[in-house]
């Protein structure tokens, strides 16, 4: 009973209508998935009240399977979006100009999880296999990964069968997949889980194998950045998300706990949420919440190298991202 009442409360704080003030700027994150520790600092943010000391009353959306949150966007259902660069970048060639205004994640968690017993050890191995890979904007850096690797994505002996994987590790336990995507918050302990052994498996990386690209940035539409009232707020709001985000860092544990309040569906475990946290700890680690220009370089560069079907055409220039607001939220 206390959950539910516990969840009930954090909803109206969600809202930013009950428990908030009408004095307060209002202001609405629209996350990439659902409620989870990925998400945590936001969460540790609203809980602790740290955006409340900035004088804002933040709504955060959940998304979702059926959720992208560029659409979302594009049509000004959320004033601010987390996302990843692959997709935003992808978004901006094609018309809808996001500019990232801050990066809380410094590093990837993306990786394909293999099952040893097909035989992978190195990515040489993957022609003739079948990957998953997930899309809705997720499947960018892999493809520009097999792009590089000189790998073709349309099956046959030389190249690999891509099935286009839901949200879950069941190709991989049902032998659909030698090779399915995961994250190493997520993902990867569900097949752990599900009851196969780290020796039992081989996981690959895109950090180590040269191709992360940047993912969790924030994202605003490059217009509303003319409105000087705005960025106001957007600078009080990443410097109470950076906040929550270093609480979270060194309070993992209750961050995870604080999350759990917020999960609607109550399909999220406290065992799960708070190993989670832990590895998105590592994720977050070493960024103030500035965008390295360097990490937008590799990004830019791997997504460029998508062979004859590049995730983007065009490098997209420095317009593409600001430190003018992280500049101020952190000074």
């Amino acid at each position: 009973m206390r959950h539910l009442i516990a969840g009930a409360a954090a909803l109206a704080l969600s809202s930013g209508a009950a428990l908030a003030g009408s004095h307060l700027d209002q202001l609405t994150l629209q996350l990439k998935w659902v409620t989870q520790a990925q998400f945590a600092g936001y969460y540790v943010a609203l809980e602790k009240g740290f955006y409340e000391e900035e004088n804002l009353a933040v709504t955060i959306k959940p998304g979702g399977p059926d959720i992208a949150p560029t659409q979302v966007i594009a049509g000004d259902g959320a004033d601010v979006t987390v996302e990843w660069m692959p997709a935003a970048l992808a978004a901006r060639e094609k018309g809808l100009a996001l500019v990232n205004i801050a990066q809380p994640f410094k590093s990837s968690g993306m990786m394909l999880t293999c099952r040893k017993d097909t035989g992978i050890e190195s990515p040489e191995d993957f022609p003739g296999k079948t990957l998953g890979v997930w899309f809705f904007g997720n499947e960018y850096p892999f493809l520009s990964w097999m792009s590089q690797l000189g790998i073709p994505t349309e099956g046959g002996a030389d190249g690999v069968e891509v099935l286009k994987q839901g949200f879950n590790v069941d190709p991989l336990l049902n032998g659909q997949a030698d090779c399915v995507s995961t994250m190493t918050y997520n993902e990867y302990w569900q097949v752990i889980d599900a009851g196969l052994s780290p020796d039992e498996l081989v996981v690959f990386k895109y950090e180590d194998q040269g191709v992360a690209t940047l993912e969790d940035g924030l994202y605003v539409k490059e217009e509303r950045l003319a409105d000087e009232g705005f960025k106001d707020q957007l600078v009080r709001f990443v410097r109470a998300s950076m906040k929550g985000w270093k609480y979270a860092e060194e309070n993992p544990d209750e961050a995870a706990e604080m999350g759990l309040e917020y999960d609607e569906t109550g399909a999220q475990t406290e065992k799960h949420q708070k190993r989670m946290m832990g590895e998105i700890a590592k994720l977050t680690a070493g960024s103030n919440g500035a965008l390295d220009p360097a990490d937008f370089e590799r990004t830019v560069q791997s997504l460029l190298s998508g062979g004859s079907d590049p995730v983007i055409t065009a490098h997209p220039g420095d317009g593409a991202w600001t430190h003018d607001i992280t500049d101020q939220a952190l000074n």
